[in-house]
């Protein structure tokens, strides 16, 4: 079964200055991907969200003001806080993102495509129902996730993140409906400063484990291995959705772990294995962090790699 590559050149114009969250990025995994191994990939324009799935997530007002916050100005750029920007660009980059992880959960579902990865920007996972920050102005994992309990009855759907920061935004939307489960490893003392492991949700549904700064592969994979694994396998979710971040890389400027490619292909392929085992296979991700570009485009191609073997 075929694998899917949604990305859209609007997500290249999303313009945030001198800012580790640019457009090389996306650059950067478009070459990765270019290697011969990639051959096999179908790759999609991602459509625009639409404004009914976005406001599953986000209230009708929170959305107009994001889109409506973009400058008219080519070369403007306007400050939601010291870290996240827009520009004239990023009205159309945050539809296509948000509206690419919809599509791969589509893709998905329609069943012409196994897995699917969504190589987008702005990235989502700090955007909560209404806030913005963290680089992220909407969740574009959690808009996903909505639409395939909306559209296609999915009852159950997890979204895990290894991304080194805390998805609080996912948090905030998952944490009080049992159908929905979140589970995060990340860096703590980091941004944003959330994701202890009592913060488990309404119904267990939340798991988090800390990983202290320089925690190496070994701690890394023990802590899937040991808790988030076993918690995710439990709760036995019809759609699996990564947030994949990739920032927890031993080369990343912005934090201080010493996670490698391979520790991607191993998580990869663990979370492909779940999927087996509950969802049919189907498996959707889509990029968050990663500022290295040596090694943001190691990693998602060992990433992507493993996804096209679901």
């Amino acid at each position: 079964m075929q694998t899917a590559f949604f990305s859209h050149p609007a997500c290249l114009e999303h313009d945030t200055g001198d800012h580790p969250e640019c457009a090389d990025r996306l650059r950067a995994i478009q070459k990765a991907l270019e290697d011969e191994t990639f051959h096999m990939l179908v790759r999609e324009d991602a459509p625009r969200a639409t404004e009914a799935q976005l406001c599953r997530v986000h209230p009708a007002d929170y959305v107009d003001a994001m889109l409506n916050l973009c400058p008219a100005e080519p070369d403007h750029l306007v400050h939601i806080d010291d870290v996240t920007v827009v520009s004239a660009g990023s009205r159309e980059a945050m539809l296509r993102a948000a509206g690419a992880a919809v599509a791969a959960v589509d893709a998905v579902m329609e069943g012409w495509a196994r897995a699917a990865f969504a190589a987008v920007r702005p990235p989502g996972h700090h955007a909560g129902p209404a806030e913005a920050g963290g680089f992220c102005l909407f969740n574009n994992a959690a808009v996903a996730a909505l639409h395939a309990r909306a559209r296609w009855g999915v009852e159950r759907v997890a979204v895990v993140d290894f991304d080194v920061h805390h998805g609080q935004g996912t948090q905030a939307v998952f944490a009080d409906d049992p159908a929905l489960f979140y589970a995060s490893s990340h860096q703590y003392p980091l941004y944003p400063g959330t994701g202890f492991p009592d913060e488990r949700g309404v119904a267990d549904n939340v798991r988090n484990v800390i990983l202290a700064p320089g925690a190496d592969s070994e701690v890394f994979r023990t802590a899937w291995r040991d808790s988030l694994l076993p918690a995710l396998d439990a709760f036995a979710p019809g759609l699996l959705i990564i947030s994949a971040g990739f920032d927890a890389h031993a080369r990343d400027p912005l934090a201080h772990l010493r996670l490698r490619a391979d520790d991607y292909a191993w998580i990869t392929a663990e979370l492909v294995a779940i999927a087996a085992r509950h969802s049919d296979r189907r498996i959707v991700s889509t990029l968050e962090g990663g500022y290295d570009l040596v090694g943001l485009a190691e990693s998602v191609a060992v990433h992507v790699r493993g996804l096209m073997d679901a």
